[in-house]
């Protein structure tokens, strides 16, 4: 029997020996993580429609939700760091007004 080169690549290509993608709890696909999360009976219903009235599946929306969650989460951190270090500083600042105004005697 000979050997098929088209064969063995096509068969190479669908099965690679080195896959690093995985449907499992806690696996890598590809770069990405895959969790599987737990929610109640009513959570699920709800993801469901609000799903269906977006077009998409309940997987595809909880995962939109909680990138988008994790971006604004990333956002609030990045301002509530930004306060923290201008809060630290040795500057101080004048108020302009107080500084163009006279002082009232007594």
């Amino acid at each position: 029997m000979a050997d098929d080169h088209e064969l063995t690549s096509y068969l190479a290509a669908l099965a690679p020996e080195n896959d690093k993608e995985s449907t499992g709890s806690g696996k890598r696909f590809g770069e990405a993580q895959v969790y599987q999360l737990r929610v109640s009976l009513i959570a699920s219903e709800q993801l469901k429609a609000a799903a269906e009235e977006r077009g998409m599946t309940p997987g595809a929306l909880a995962q939109d939700w909680i990138l988008e969650r994790l971006s604004w989460e990333s956002q609030a951190n990045s301002a509530q760091q930004r306060r923290h270090e201008e809060a630290h500083t040795d500057q101080f600042r004048f108020d302009e007004q107080l500084w163009r105004e006279p002082a009232a005697r007594s």
